[in-house]
């Protein structure tokens, strides 16, 4: 019995088998497989369908011949719109012409604009050896560019000379002799000390500058003393900040200091004598700056503008009058302009000056007219043809 239930263990392994087997056949499995089929066939379709609707929506390829006409027709809405432009343009009146005086100004630049006119003087200015000493041509180059008009960029790449370093300790009155040692003298110059400088020219601090603006000899001076009674008479308020317009070694600066606290800047111009650094030894600040550039001040800040003797008849009409409405520019509301000893022919003070003066619209304080030839001259047979003009105007 036991060998009989040993032997049937095979045949009832191979019974099992083949009904495994014969389950794959079953209607079960047959479902199975005939979903699966019908998923493959509806993934193919929705395929089908996505791609035949983009086609649809894709534009038509065109025929070469249907792009050449297409173009075309592009090329000829071009060409109407351009003509219909051109018909307006040619429809439309030109714009007026600016002003003559404008005109007349546009000969005076803005700042470093007239440099291209001078090519040569520019290129020769910016030519020196980088990390070096900068070339010792002040009053060769520098200065003549300043006084055409162009105002280059400093040196960057140079060691600008100073005097050499001295003992000797700058002044605090600004009415004391100045250390010679406070100026660079420039080899070969004819004169290397303030001594040898003539005292017109505003380096005899302790005698003639010393006595500027404190005594009248006439209707053409105005001392500081007058110049702050008029400023408070005519309700110009306190004088605190101004500007000296070719100022010389800042004698006005350093007396309006003294006598009112007041700061004023002043515009130098290094020709044949050291202004700016004498200036700036008396201890006032000097602003080396072309007459015929914009004052470097802001809009409405000066309580007082003076023009001193280098404002006169040799400046072009178009740059002085540019010169008077930039110090109009930077004049406050009632704010006083000193015209001081203008000197010029007295046909063309009647004919050009005075009007050009009265188009500021200002209020006369003073206006005081006198010869300008000495009694010497006079003597000798010479005509009064030439005058001084000082006049104390007012700001609206």
């Amino acid at each position: 019995m036991v060998g009989s239930h040993l032997d049937r263990g095979p045949a009832m392994r191979k019974t099992t088998g083949v009904a495994s087997s014969s389950n794959n056949g079953s209607p079960c499995g047959l479902s199975l497989n005939v979903a699966f089929l019908l998923s493959m066939v509806a993934t193919n379709l929705l395929s089908l369908y996505h791609l035949s609707t983009r086609a649809s929506t894709a534009p038509p390829l065109l025929l070469p011949q249907q792009q050449d006409d297409q173009l075309l027709r592009q090329l000829t809405a071009i060409r109407a719109t351009v003509s219909h432009l051109n018909h307006l343009r040619s429809s439309t009146p030109p714009p007026p012409p600016p002003p003559p005086e404008l005109l007349l100004y546009s000969r005076l630049g803005p700042l470093a604009s007239a440099c291209s006119a001078h090519p040569d003087l520019l290129h020769s200015f910016m030519s020196y050896t980088p990390f070096a000493p900068c070339p010792d041509d002040t009053l060769s180059l520098a200065e003549p560019l300043l006084l055409r008009g162009c105002h280059p960029l400093p040196r960057r790449r140079c060691f600008s000379l100073t005097p050499p370093a001295s003992s000797e300790q700058l002044p605090i009155d600004p009415f004391s002799p100045l250390p010679d040692s406070a100026v660079r003298w420039p080899p070969g110059a004819k004169c290397s000390s303030f001594s040898c400088m003539p005292p017109s020219l505003g380096f005899d601090m302790a005698h003639r500058e010393a006595a500027r603006f404190l005594r009248a000899e006439g209707p053409l001076d105005l001392t500081v003393a007058q110049l702050l009674r008029l400023a408070s008479l005519s309700r110009a308020g306190p004088i605190r900040l101004g500007l000296d317009v070719g100022g010389g070694t800042g004698t006005l600066a350093a007396r309006l200091k003294r006598a009112a606290n007041a700061t004023v800047l002043t515009t130098t111009m290094d020709l044949g004598a050291p202004y700016s650094e004498a200036a700036a030894a008396r201890g006032v600040v000097p602003v080396h700056a072309p007459l015929q550039q914009r004052f470097p001040v802001g809009d409405a800040t000066m309580d007082l503008v003076r023009t001193g003797h280098a404002v006169n008849r040799w400046i072009p009409e178009a740059a002085l009058e540019f010169l008077w409405y930039d110090a109009d520019r930077v004049l406050r509301p009632r704010g006083l302009l000193w015209v001081d000893h203008f000197w010029c022919r007295r046909a063309d003070l009647a004919a050009v000056y005075a009007p050009m003066l009265r188009r500021l619209g200002y209020k006369t304080v003073k206006w005081a007219v006198g010869d300008k030839s000495t009694p010497a001259a006079a003597a000798a047979g010479g005509k009064h043809d030439e005058v001084y003009l000082t006049a104390l105007l007012q700001k609206p």
